[in-house]
């Protein structure tokens, strides 16, 4: 299916790894021209070789800034060319018992999940609307609805993200653009697969036994009864983010893998 993007720039924030990197490497693969976001330069620069290593003639470049500080976000904002297509992936998570979690955490986790967006949504989404054409997607989590005990502060910023959302579509009636979230649920990314290769090595077991054991473990309603692959989550965003999507707008869209047993 051709999704249309060739004539598209997209910007997507925390898109060295992840999540964030697998939906650069497909909407580049659909032809768009992409400016990927990493912390630090060194890590944007390793992404942009990485990606340009695989595809010669994909139009990438990279824009280091770091979500946590707002000077830092203004200066990328300043540099941003016109872009067709936003997508808010950029995300902290801990896990912390809710009598530790203290004011700083919370400040700390709503700054670079919930304000992120909304800063880039801010500048980007007018001007979208003043082309008529224009795609913003946030990048939530099945956590948003199914609250973790353990990350409340995380699950708090993730259900934000779904009013927010909601409320930027609501100013997008007749016009060419739409603003939606997607749940996604967990993922195996480079985070989580250091974490279970270190599990894994502690308790003296396989790895794929260990990945297994403890999706079930934490996920039982889980449909898929497996980790999504970062490229699963990305074909859901590539479709969202074509001119095809049009009649999806306000929405939240889930890529759990069949946690959430609730019907809306």
């Amino acid at each position: 299916m051709d999704l249309q993007l060739n004539s598209k720039t997209a910007f997507i924030s925390g898109s060295t790894q992840g999540i964030g990197f697998a939906i650069a490497r497909l909407l580049l693969l659909e032809g768009a021209t992409v400016i990927i976001n990493g912390r630090t330069a060194e890590r944007v620069a390793d992404a942009v070789n990485r990606l340009t290593q695989e595809m010669p003639e994909a139009k990438v470049s990279g824009i280091a800034a770091d979500f946590a500080h707002v000077a830092q976000v203004q200066a990328l904002v300043d540099a941003l060319p016109e872009i067709d297509i936003l997508v808010n992936n950029v995300g902290l998570f801990e896990l912390k018992e809710f009598a530790d979690i203290q004011d700083e955490d919370w400040y700390r986790l709503f700054e670079v999940n919930v304000l992120s967006g909304i800063r880039l949504a801010r500048v980007l989404l007018p001007k979208m609307l003043a082309r008529n054409w224009g795609r913003v997607l946030f990048i939530s989590s099945e956590s948003a609805v199914h609250i973790p005990a353990n990350m409340i502060h995380y699950g708090m910023t993730k259900t934000a993200m779904l009013s927010i959302s909601r409320g930027l579509a609501e100013l997008t009636k007749n016009t060419g653009v739409t603003v939606n979230s997607i749940l996604g649920g967990p993922t195996y990314s480079e985070g989580v697969a250091d974490a279970v290769q270190h599990l894994a090595g502690a308790q003296n077991r396989p790895v794929e036994e260990v990945k297994s054991n403890l999706m079930q473990a934490l996920n039982p309603t889980s449909l898929l009864q497996r980790f999504l692959e970062p490229a699963e989550l990305a074909s859901l965003v590539a479709y969202l983010a074509s001119p095809l999507s049009l009649a999806t707008n306000g929405a939240a869209l889930r890529a759990d893998g069949g946690i959430l047993t609730t019907i809306l």
